[in-house]
């Protein structure tokens, strides 16, 4: 019998859960009608915004939560795109509330009529009860919930009463305010059973999900008000199986004896039929002849997480409604030789135990209780996406690549080629930069030079004839065939070998120099000397730089004098026009190539 009622029910649930799901659809269809064509144009957003006003190139735009992903448009209805375009922009501080989906359950436990007859539990062959649920969440606190319960309450006196009226006075049982000496009054043992179906609507509230300290927690506690229908029907074991007042005294051999030896004696001697209607408060009746009344309650309980789909759920309802007769009595326990009115009115506990499942159609989050608000804020503050920030800015004023805080040279004219350090480029070390000198390259036994950068070395006899036959620069009319070709310094990045932009940009200019100049050889010469290790990367720098001129600007190999292992450090490669009698190989082994 349980069992049928328990298919049955779980039907009604499912069809109530799909009624509630048509008429939440409609609404939304509703809101989205109502809308303006323009407003709907205007919110219709692409699933992947990049929002306006963010200022950096670089910045990560991964996901980093627990919950969901607030900048993905998937998660919200068409009705409330247009918020979500306004938050994306900047026009609006907060992200519209996102879909979140249903969740039904099922569960069973321990259903009990607190009244004047005490209950039975369940373990002790008491009855229990089964429901089923379908919630839906309001906001990150508030939900509402549609309850479902059905129930048997069986009670049982432990104590011998002699305080009861019908239908135990019908059936020739004398209670006290009807005794007199010559029929004295008759103490029974009240047995009742009571069945009981509830549909409640309950508001319910939680807060746990709300956490300042982690992204979720995998426990939620909750509580709620609710007020529903109650259909009851109370069913009283007054007499035997054979329709006669039963002799109690030999049931139960010491009415003064433990309760649990009471108990089980009157459960094996009684028969377990429950045949005669308890009474009740005349109020009006509905299918299977249930007394119907409207009761308030009130519950707690907590819900433990499985998965985002999945929870189990402990929970405690205490129903009170306005009637005494729950428990198909309206006396209490005899108090001497007084009759005790008993409790003014009766309740119900049911304490349960059940499963839930989160249902969704489309791509929506968990409940809203189960997120945390919290984690969006925290998440930006720690990986910002949507923030406006300004772009990092490193002062340089004198605009020569080397920030102000790293420029030993902080007043290097415009357009000067500078050195790692934000000085300007001395190649041959005579102390006059090379955009002042006018002597390039000064041998070091013709210095100190003047303000121009010129050595004090005059010319040898001969030597205008050997600038005029020199194998390297010739065919140039006397003239020096590397004009106006300025020298630089690289500096590689520690344990890389590529070319970075800023290189690109000098090695750019030299090979521009290079096409105007198209007699004159250049040297490429990389510091490092010392350890074979510092010579291997030295001729690394220095065969990239060549093959980087070669491949990108379209420069030969030959026109460059390949040099590595100088002195000086091996992330720094130099170049400079070729002296007039300088010779070189554009070709050099790797000196260690086994070393990386």
């Amino acid at each position: 019998m349980l069992a049928r009622k328990f298919l049955l029910i779980t039907g009604i649930a499912v069809c109530m859960a799909g009624g509630l799901l048509a008429q939440d659809k409609k609404a939304k269809k509703g809101k989205e009608k109502d809308q303006p064509q323009s407003e709907a144009a205007a919110s219709e957003t692409p699933k992947d915004i990049t929002p306006t006003g963010l200022q950096w190139a670089n910045r990560d735009m991964t996901y980093h939560g627990k919950n969901y992903d607030i900048m993905d448009s998937a998660y919200y209805p068409k009705y409330r795109l247009k918020q979500f375009k306004r938050y994306m922009e900047h026009q609006e501080a907060f992200p519209p509330k996102p879909r979140n989906m249903w969740e039904a359950g099922i569960g069973f436990g321990l259903y009990n009529v607190i009244g004047n007859v005490p209950t039975l539990m369940l373990w002790h062959k008491g009855g229990g009860g089964i429901n089923v649920n379908v919630r839906k969440s309001l906001g990150y606190i508030f939900s509402m919930r549609m309850q479902y319960i059905y129930g048997v309450s069986k009670n049982l006196d432990r104590q011998p009463t002699t305080g009861y009226d019908g239908p135990y006075t019908t059936f020739n049982y004398t209670p006290l305010q009807m005794a007199t000496a010559a029929n004295p009054a008759d103490a029974i043992y009240r047995s009742t059973r009571t069945e009981a179906s509830q549909l409640n609507l309950d508001l319910m509230f939680n807060a746990g999900n709300i956490s300042f300290h982690k992204a979720r927690n995998k426990i939620a506690f909750f509580g709620y008000v609710g007020l529903g229908a109650l259909g009851y029907k109370t069913r009283v074991n007054a007499l035997n199986d054979k329709y006669e007042q039963y002799d109690f005294g030999s049931i139960v051999k010491d009415p003064n004896g433990k309760t649990k030896d009471i108990r089980k004696e009157l459960q094996k001697g009684m028969d377990k039929t429950y045949e005669t209607p308890a009474q009740t408060n005349g109020k009006s009746q509905i299918l299977d002849k249930k007394t119907l009344d409207f009761a308030p309650s009130i519950g707690a309980g907590a819900q433990f997480r499985i998965n985002k789909q999945i929870n189990i759920q402990i929970e405690d309802r205490y129903t009170f409604p306005a009637d005494p007769f729950l428990d198909g009595t309206r006396f209490g326990p005899t108090l001497g030789n007084t009759v005790s009115t008993g409790r003014s009115s009766d309740a119900i506990n049911y304490f349960s135990v059940g499963i839930n499942y989160n249902i969704s159609k489309k791509k929506c989050v968990e409940p809203l209780y189960w997120i945390n608000p919290l984690d969006h804020s925290y998440n930006e503050l720690s990986y910002p996406r949507h923030m406006i920030l300004p772009n990092p800015v490193l002062p340089d004023k004198d605009e020569d690549g080397i920030t102000d805080q790293f420029d030993k040279c902080p007043k290097t004219p415009a357009g000067v080629v500078v050195d790692a350090r934000g000085c300007p480029i001395d190649s041959d070390g005579d102390g006059v930069p090379d955009y002042k000198d006018k002597q390039m390259i000064t041998p070091t036994e013709c210095q100190p030079v003047d303000a121009d950068g010129v050595g004090s070395c005059p010319c040898p006899d001969g030597c205008k004839e050997i600038v005029n036959t020199n194998n390297n620069n010739n065919n140039n009319n006397g003239k020096n065939p590397c004009g106006n070709i300025g020298a630089g310094t690289l500096l590689f990045p520690e344990k890389s070998n590529k070319i970075n932009k800023g290189m690109e940009i000098q090695l750019a200019t030299l090979a521009a120099q290079m096409q105007a100049n198209p007699l004159c050889k250049v040297v490429i010469m990389g510091g490092g000397s010392g350890s074979k290790l510092k010579e291997q990367k030295s001729w690394e720098h220095v065969n990239a730089v060549i093959e980087y001129m070669s491949d990108k600007n379209s420069i030969g190999r030959d026109r460059f004098i390949f040099k590595y292992g100088e002195a000086g450090d091996e992330s720094i490669v130099t170049y400079r026009p070729s002296n007039v009698d300088e010779g070189g190989d554009s070709n050099v082994p790797p000196p260690h190539p086994n070393i990386k």
